[in-house]
């Protein structure tokens, strides 16, 4: 392969975002994507994407992130659009305990629906509500640990680990896909990870720990 055929080589990932209606899935999405927060946002219908590009090792790395409805009118239309995906974000609200509940539900949704290996991470949203948490810190650390998850509070309203979240997960996910996996038509992966963790390319980010996210 030639030099200039190696450069213009990308990388695409799909990434999901789930979890409950009204956890602040489109806020994130919107947030990351646009630096956008609508305190009136209405709920997602069936599902929206926004494609994102970073730099990573000097590799054109693209991120097709799909904002998944939570309604549990559309969650058997959402599944086909697991299929695919590298990486997901499995959303709560820290202030309605339901929504937290709620997460094993949609863990064993995405392993169902998912063809491939998928690299997850469980996010607290709404970390700026520290006055109306019901969800601590330490409970969101101790169910990613069992479930083998990265963890992370955000705020989609202030920003809080916003982009960390998502770059974390696209990072880890070029960082355990080969090129040739990627080339592949069949778009699947059969990846080496027993429990996701992140491995270092020398920035901090990548060397956090599923146990050192919170917010504030």
């Amino acid at each position: 392969m030639s030099s200039d055929e190696e450069e213009a080589e990308e990388y695409l990932f799909k990434v999901v975002i789930i979890g409950d209606s009204a956890v602040g899935k489109s806020n994130l999405l919107s947030r990351y994507a646009r630096n956008e927060f609508n305190l009136h946002s209405k709920a997602t219908i069936g599902v929206e994407f926004q494609t994102q590009t970073l730099d990573i090792d000097g590799k054109e790395v693209k991120a097709q992130i799909w904002d998944t409805a939570g309604q549990e009118r559309f969650r058997a239309v959402t599944s086909a659009y697991y299929r695919g995906a590298f990486g997901a974000l499995v959303v709560y609200d820290v202030s309605r305990r339901s929504t937290f509940d709620s997460v094993p539900r949609w863990l064993h949704e995405l392993d169902t629906h998912s063809d491939t290996t998928v690299a997850r991470m469980l996010v607290g949203n709404k970390c700026d509500l520290a006055n109306i948490r019901e969800v601590s810190v330490e409970e969101g650390k101790s169910l990613a640990e069992a479930e083998g998850l990265f963890f992370i509070e955000t705020s989609a309203l202030d920003s809080t680990n916003v982009k960390r979240a998502f770059e974390i997960v696209i990072k880890e996910i070029y960082n355990n896909v080969s090129r040739k996996v990627l080339n592949s038509d069949s778009y699947k992966a059969e990846l080496s990870l027993d429990r996701v963790s992140i491995t270092g390319n020398g920035t901090d980010e990548s060397k956090q720990t599923t146990t050192k996210f919170s917010c504030c």
